[in-house]
């Protein structure tokens, strides 16, 4: 039983930072950013401090304090964006402090939960989302008074450990691109009836991701490859196309992303996260925002051509000391 409330609990607090302080928030302020700004800078800070915060029940005393911001959705001030950024930032650490404790299968359950609720959910009018900030919170706050206290030690769940620069490119790609799609009405794989199909392939990359292991060096060449295919259909407004390559691509370097930090220690799972979670992020969205996509491509381009180049030299190396 415990083992179940480990899964709602990883996939309720996602699927709030998707729906509430990714989406919801930062649609409802129309994408101001003099106005969302509180709401990172609360979550930078919230992920720096969080590890240096000793009190008891830290998860506990968070969500009751998300859970008493979502009952004020979505009519936040100033100061009130920054207490809910400072929570959700203070949040993410633990939460993947509490993905150590799943098996394989655990995780791949808790990912495809929030990936699918999300992906269902995404269409619910911005300014109505109370009800879900208020149910999700809830779920979580109440399956933290139940977590189990051990880890769930699996050899499969060992992966390539990945530098931060590399995630945080992830991170980034995904950003500017979902911020942009979301924006455009031509062609908002989400508004466009192909939801069915972005659940299914959320699911398929999360099982590719789990199940299929790769080397380092093919394993980011592979990501790439895909956010470079993403972008193309994007310009080349294929809507059916994308719906079903970009999910797979978001949920396969998620968990890439995850296994690679799910081994860092507390104070450092703390750090990427300010990277990753919101340096990458909020610069994505400050991409789409000045219409500067175009750029993108080349990024991906030179990323692709460093992996491979890289690539090369390591096989160069083999050859010669064989």
């Amino acid at each position: 039983m415990q083992r179940l409330i480990l899964i709602f609990f990883i996939a309720s607090e996602l699927c709030y930072y998707l729906l509430i302080a990714q989406t919801g928030v930062v649609e409802y302020f129309s994408s101001n950013l003099s106005l969302i700004a509180p709401l990172p800078i609360g979550g930078v800070i919230g992920s720096l401090l969080i590890s240096y915060i000793k009190i008891n029940n830290k998860i506990t005393l968070f969500l009751i304090a998300q859970l008493i911001l979502s009952f004020m959705y979505p009519n936040y001030n100033f100061l009130t964006l920054f207490l809910l950024g400072f929570t959700v930032g203070s949040m993410a650490p633990m939460i993947i402090n509490e993905v150590k404790k799943t098996s394989l299968i655990e995780l791949g359950f808790a990912l495809s939960l929030s990936y699918v609720t999300g992906t269902i959910l995404f269409n619910y009018e911005v300014s109505q989302r109370e009800i879900i900030a208020v149910t999700l919170t809830s779920i979580t706050l109440i399956c933290s008074l139940f977590l189990p206290q051990n880890n769930q030690e699996e050899k499969s769940l060992i992966s390539p450990n990945h530098s931060l620069l590399i995630m945080v490119l992830w991170v980034f790609l995904d950003s500017s691109l979902f911020e942009s799609l979301s924006r455009d009405l031509a062609v908002s794989i989400w508004r466009g009836g192909f939801t069915f199909e972005i659940a299914l392939f959320h699911v398929i990359g999360l099982v590719c991701a789990l199940y299929f292991k790769m080397e380092k060096n093919q394993n980011e060449l592979f990501i790439l490859i895909l956010f470079a295919l993403s972008y193309l259909l994007y310009f080349l407004r294929e809507g059916f196309i994308l719906s079903l390559v970009y999910p797979f691509v978001i949920s396969y370097y998620n968990v890439v992303i995850l296994q690679s930090i799910r081994k860092k220690d507390f104070r450092t799972i703390s750090l990427f996260m300010i990277f990753i979670g919101w340096m990458a992020s909020g610069t994505g969205l400050l991409v789409a925002l000045t219409n500067m996509i175009f750029i993108v491509p080349i990024i991906i381009l030179l990323a692709i051509f460093k992996v491979i180049n890289k690539e090369y030299t390591l096989n160069n190396k083999e050859i010669k000391y064989v």
